[in-house]
């Protein structure tokens, strides 16, 4: 990360705290992509990379790897929930919903003209002409529904009774029909609204580095993602709302939820798949065996645990 045209962060503190003690420089070289950087360790063109690198059966068949710096994995990055209230318009604006609710309203509304039909020459409240009945008839109707009853207005007609009773009986059911529907829009809303496992990701915008072990990851579960290049452009487009869901490495999405963006990102607890992460260097390279030395003596004086802690918060075996 640079910040004031500065590197910063766990990885660039850690490499230059070792070299300090190897009594070396570190001259940076910065690659654009994760897989550029891998790349150049391959061929020799650096001495070592150091970043959120996995140390995979594949990559360590072309390379070397120190001893691994800390145990984490891949994990999954959302935004924060969505408040209750929020949720809750979501669920009743579906369009089943309004669906339903147009539904009952048509009922309502042929249910009280063909009451209209029944007492329009037998009471007052429904001696009128179609088009001037309308309303009070569907006002009849719906004050049927919510109250059980017709206060004043009781059917006249033989015909009139019986389809009222039928009414009666009949909002019941309409009724508890119309509050299962309501219920089970919410239920749903709130299903939808949570993240059990990586497989959720179906329907979600999803992007991740390119090259990487989580995009390998994202491939064999056939979860469509977008790739990026760099972390940068990722987060960015992260906070344009253009992504749903971020998966990549643990440490970097811990230190954005966590630092970068607070109010703006989560991160799911659960990691997919574990893995450790280890400074790179070319196939039999000499300074190998001189850091991974010196890690181990910043790890037995604490140093290395102060780092960790400093950029991520609290330390990964405690998760």
């Amino acid at each position: 990360m640079v910040v004031d045209q500065q590197d910063v962060g766990f990885s660039v503190e850690l490499m230059v705290e070792a070299a300090s003690r190897l009594g070396r420089e570190v001259e940076w070289v910065r690659s654009d992509t994760f897989g550029r950087m891998l790349e150049a360790v391959q061929s020799g063109q650096v001495d070592a990379a150091i970043a959120n690198i996995s140390i995979t059966s594949q990559r360590e068949a072309i390379m070397d790897f120190s001893q691994p710096m800390f145990d984490s994995g891949i994990q999954i990055m959302l935004t924060p929930e969505p408040g209750t209230g929020v949720s809750i318009l979501r669920a009743l604006l579906r369009p089943e919903i309004g669906l339903l609710v147009l539904a009952s309203l048509g009922i309502l509304f042929g249910a009280g003209m063909l009451m209209w039909v029944f007492e329009r020459r037998r009471q007052p409240y429904f001696d009128k002409s179609a088009s001037e009945s309308a309303f009070p008839a569907f006002w009849w109707a719906l004050n049927l529904v919510v109250n059980g009853g017709f206060e004043e207005r009781v059917p006249q007609s033989t015909g009139g009774r019986f389809f009222a009773v039928v009414l009666v009986i009949g909002s019941l059911f309409f009724v508890s029909i119309f509050v299962a529907n309501i219920t089970a829009a919410l239920t749903v809303n709130a299903i939808s609204e949570q993240l059990d496992g990586i497989n959720d990701l179906d329907k979600r915008q999803v992007g991740t580095i390119d090259g990487s072990t989580s995009q390998a990851l994202l491939d064999e579960r056939g979860i469509r993602h977008q790739t990026f290049m760099d972390t940068e452009t990722m987060f960015a487009a992260f906070e344009a709302n253009r992504l749903d869901a971020v998966v990549f490495d643990s440490p970097i999405l811990a230190y954005y939820a966590s630092v970068v963006n607070p109010d703006g990102a989560r991160v799911i607890d659960r990691v997919y798949r574990q893995e450790t992460y280890g400074i790179a260097y070319p196939t039999g390279s000499a300074l190998r065996e001189e850091l991974d030395q010196v890690l181990l003596t910043m790890r037995e004086d604490g140093t290395f645990d102060a780092l960790r802690e400093t950029w991520f918060g609290l330390t990964y075996s405690d998760r």
